[in-house]
C-alpha cells in the first residue's frame, strides 16, 4: 500500500469565486473521460487530474491537493476502499465523493467510516453529482435520506457506550438545536431558514460546536447527536 504524505490540509471550505478543484479516479477510460468533460461544463469546477487506478489517484491527491476526489469504488488491484483507507491513515481531509453502481448498504457504511462524505449512484443524473461535489466542498454531507439514516444509525450503534467521550453537554441551547438539525441531515441553509438566522451565523455556530465536541466534521457530529438523543429517550 503506498504511503501518502500531505503538504497541507486540502479540506478547506470553498467560498466566494474560488473554483472547486477536482480529481477523478475510475478504471474505465470512457467513463473517466466523460466524467472529466461533464464536470468541466460547470463554471465553478476545475478538473485537475484523472486516474485509472487507486495508486495514481493518491499520487494526484498528493500533487494537486484538490478540494474534492470523485472516486470509483470498485477498481482492480487498489480499489476505492483502499484509497479511502490510505487517505484516512494519512490524516487527509480531502472531501471524497464515491461514485458507484453498488447497492450494498454494507459498502455504504464502510466507505463513510473510511472518510467518504458523499455518495452518488452511477444511475443518478448529472445534477446529483454536481450537487454532491458542491456540498462536500463546503464541508457538508451528500447522501440520500435513506443512505444517511442507515449509515448514521449503524455508526451511532457501533460507537455507543455508557460513558461516551464526546457529548453535547458543553453546547448552548442554540448550538444543541443546530447539532440535532445536522443529525437530521439538514444543510446550513435549511437550518438558517428553520431557526430564522443567517447562514453565516449557522457557520459560526458550527465552528464553535466542532471545537466544543471534538467532532471533526458533520458526520461525527451527527453520530454524537444521535447518541445524545438515544440516551435522552432511554432515561
Amino acid at each position: 500500500m503506498p504511503e501518502l504524505e500531505l503538504v497541507n490540509d486540502p479540506q478547506q471550505n470553498v467560498a466566494g469565486d474560488e473554483k472547486i478543484r477536482i480529481v477523478i479516479a475510475d478504471d474505465h477510460a470512457v467513463l473517466r473521460e466523460s466524467l472529466a468533460a461533464l464536470l468541466s461544463t460547470q463554471p465553478d469546477f476545475i478538473v485537475e487530474g484523472s486516474a485509472a487506478n487507486g495508486q495514481d489517484a493518491l499520487e494526484l491527491v498528493k500533487r494537486h491537493n484538490p478540494n474534492v476526489l470523485v472516486l470509483d469504488l470498485f477498481m482492480p488491484d487498489f480499489d476505492g476502499f483502499d484509497v479511502l483507507r490510505t487517505l484516512d491513515r494519512a490524516g487527509s481531509r480531502v472531501a471524497s465523493v464515491v461514485l458507484t453502481g453498488s447497492e450494498n448498504q454494507g459498502d455504504f457504511v464502510q466507505v463513510v467510516r473510511l472518510g467518504a462524505r458523499g455518495l452518488v449512484m452511477k444511475s443518478d443524473g448529472p445534477k446529483r453529482l454536481f450537487d454532491a461535489v458542491r456540498l462536500v466542498a463546503q464541508g457538508e454531507l451528500a447522501f440520500t435520506d435513506d443512505v444517511a439514516r442507515q449509515v448514521l444509525s449503524s455508526m451511532a450503534e457501533e460507537t455507543r457506550a455508557p460513558e461516551p467521550t464526546a457529548s453535547l453537554v458543553r453546547l448552548s441551547d442554540r448550538e444543541k438545536q443546530i447539532a440535532f438539525a445536522v443529525a437530521r441531515g439538514m444543510k446550513n441553509k435549511d437550518i438558517a431558514e428553520t431557526l430564522s438566522i443567517s447562514e453565516n451565523t449557522v457557520k459560526r455556530h458550527m465552528q464553535s460546536i466542532f471545537g466544543k465536541t471534538g467532532a471533526r466534521d458533520r458526520l461525527e457530529l451527527a453520530v454524537i447527536a444521535l447518541n445524545e438523543l438515544t440516551r435522552a429517550n432511554a432515561s
